[in-house]
């Protein structure tokens, strides 16, 4: 347990911060899963509203520092081939 009150005070900030990154890291995973959801059900127009509404997401969860650029540049890449592959095959 933390002794010093510099050291309190690091304990009480990485909690908070804990809890901020698992909420913010929450919403990218549900982004991205709706995104897929809606591929996988076959309509077009709700997979481009929900790829539109991911790449803000990824790209604040960039921002911020939860995952790296290339990490999300990869997911937004790979999910916009397969809303552009539901729009061909449509």
């Amino acid at each position: 347990m933390a002794n010093t009150p510099q050291a309190r005070k690091r304990a009480r900030q990485a909690e908070t911060r804990r809890q901020r990154n698992a909420g913010q890291r929450s919403a990218l995973r549900t982004a991205i899963k709706k995104v897929i959801a809606a591929v996988e059900s076959g309509d077009v127009e709700s997979a481009k509203t929900a790829y539109s509404d991911a790449v803000p997401v990824i790209d604040g969860a960039v921002s911020k520092g939860q995952i790296h650029r290339n990490k999300a540049a990869r997911h937004k890449s790979r999910l916009n081939s397969r809303v552009k592959a539901l729009t061909v095959a449509a």
